[in-house]
């Protein structure tokens, strides 16, 4: 029978340095799970329902794991998405800079908190039961007292130690991290408004948020990732809960469907075309710079190589993203080449189809199906081909 200093000293349990590791990295794991799917799938982006008994299971294990409160964290994240990279954004490296986002995350997410007014107008629809009221949003320090308590106890001082590993982990990484990290560095899939970026393209470390810039272009799917070579650990526990019928995805980013013998848009093609606007322009965006490619060794003679750096850049970004003065160059700079001229053109049209909010759908496909005769009939091939591919969406 271990004696009182022994028990201080290793606990109930008598774990090893490396049982602690394994049961650290498990317990930071299902905090992070719970965030992901939890609180930012599910609770602020309606991606997702949970069965009401994993629902509390994900609530109870935030309370004892974080202190967090459901309808502040909501609160928060929607304001983020609401004035992304602007001042009134609660944690925008671009803004406030990548070390005080990175560093000092959980601060920010403080002061946002105590903002008048912001949990009231953002943290809608959150829950609001009895345990909600008198538990999980009144004794928030209460639960990650009792875990000190619950490990010093199995684990002894060494718990102390695993306590605070868990405390810092999501102040850290999804406080720090993706807020920081996650709009500053990294790759895009899309040119979306926001600095959103993908930081890895494996998603598991920090539960599929490493997809940033993906959840960004399509803030209300369930699922982050999008091409065949990213991995989101997130929309994995999301299909094992669907497979045990504790879940119900409501949003998720559905693939072009082709129809044989079509070559005309129709009604089914312009809903597809407004729900994939992205990856349309990324699509579109990728020809133009096959285009521009092509094209370089007529533009040689014309354009300085350092000119055509810059036009390359110019070409990547959407075209609605680009300021007046940046607008005016990369026309200066295609106006002599007919194909790139071309192709710029029809990424403008394109997006100034589904940006007319008050057209009518039948005016909408008139125009779309207006847009699918011109670039089929003036455009480069590449621009033909994609216009013919469009048309057959159905």
């Amino acid at each position: 029978m271990p004696t009182l200093l022994q028990w201080m000293g290793e606990g109930l349990l008598a774990f090893s340095g490396w049982q602690l590791l394994l049961v650290g990295l498990a317990t930071t794991h299902a905090t992070i799970v719970t965030v992901t799917v939890y609180l930012h799938r599910c609770q602020t982006h309606r991606a997702l329902t949970l069965h009401p008994a994993v629902g509390h299971l994900f609530r109870f294990w935030l309370w004892l794991t974080t202190g967090m409160v459901s309808r502040e964290w909501v609160a928060v994240h929607r304001c983020h998405h609401a004035h992304c990279e602007t001042t009134r954004d609660p944690h925008s490296p671009q803004v406030a800079g990548i070390n005080a986002v990175l560093w000092s995350g959980a601060e920010l997410y403080q002061d946002a908190v105590r903002t008048p007014g912001l949990v009231e107008r953002y943290g809608a629809g959150g829950p609001d039961d009895w345990l909600e009221r008198h538990v999980y949003g009144r004794y928030t320090w209460q639960g990650v007292g009792l875990l000190l308590l619950l490990e010093l106890t199995l684990f002894g001082a060494p718990g102390l130690t695993l306590w605070a590993c868990q405390m810092m982990w999501i102040p850290f990484f999804a406080a720090g991290v993706i807020n920081g990290v996650g709009h500053y560095a990294g790759y895009r899939n899309y040119d979306c408004k926001e600095a959103a970026t993908n930081i890895v393209p494996f998603g598991a470390l920090i539960g599929g948020e490493e997809l940033h810039n993906n959840h960004h272009t399509f803030p209300t799917s369930a699922k982050f990732s999008v091409r065949w070579f990213e991995v989101d650990i997130g929309w994995a526990y999301i299909s094992v809960l669907r497979w045990l019928r504790l879940a119900t995805v409501r949003h998720q980013r559905r693939p072009f469907t082709r129809m044989a013998g079509q070559i005309a848009p129709t009604p089914a093609t312009l809903q597809q075309v407004l729900s994939n606007r992205a990856v349309l322009m990324r699509e579109l965006t990728l020809l133009t710079l096959a285009v521009f490619r092509d094209e370089c060794a007529k533009m040689a003679e014309q354009v300085p190589r350092g000119t055509r750096a810059r036009l390359k850049r110019l070409l990547r970004r959407t075209p609605s993203l680009l300021t007046g003065e940046q607008l005016k160059e990369l026309e200066a700079l295609i106006s002599r080449n007919p194909s790139l001229h071309a192709m710029h053109l029809a990424r403008q049209s394109l997006e100034q189809l589904w940006e007319r909010s008050a057209a009518k759908p039948e005016q909408l496909l008139a125009r779309l199906q207006a847009w699918c005769s011109n670039a089929e009939r003036g455009g480069p091939r590449p621009l033909q081909r994609f216009a013919r591919h469009l048309a057959s969406y159905g």
